[in-house]
């Protein structure tokens, strides 16, 4: 038996933006909807992923 070829679930783009969110909320840069800076990681990520998703990226839908 084989196994089935998992698909990737993120694109690479998608996974490049949320890396540029993350450099960004490292430099002090980051800025959340409401103006307020980001320091949160997982934040940080979900701000990519947002983007990504708005750009047309290969991204899951968001849980709600």
């Amino acid at each position: 038996m084989t196994k089935a070829k998992s698909q990737r679930k993120y694109s690479e783009a998608s996974s490049r933006k949320v890396e540029t969110e993350l450099k960004a909320m490292k430099d002090g840069t980051l800025k959340s909807g409401s103006g307020q800076k980001v320091t949160s990681r997982k934040q940080a990520i979900a701000i990519g992923l947002s983007e990504a998703r708005k750009a047309g990226m290969k991204v899951p839908e968001k849980k709600s």
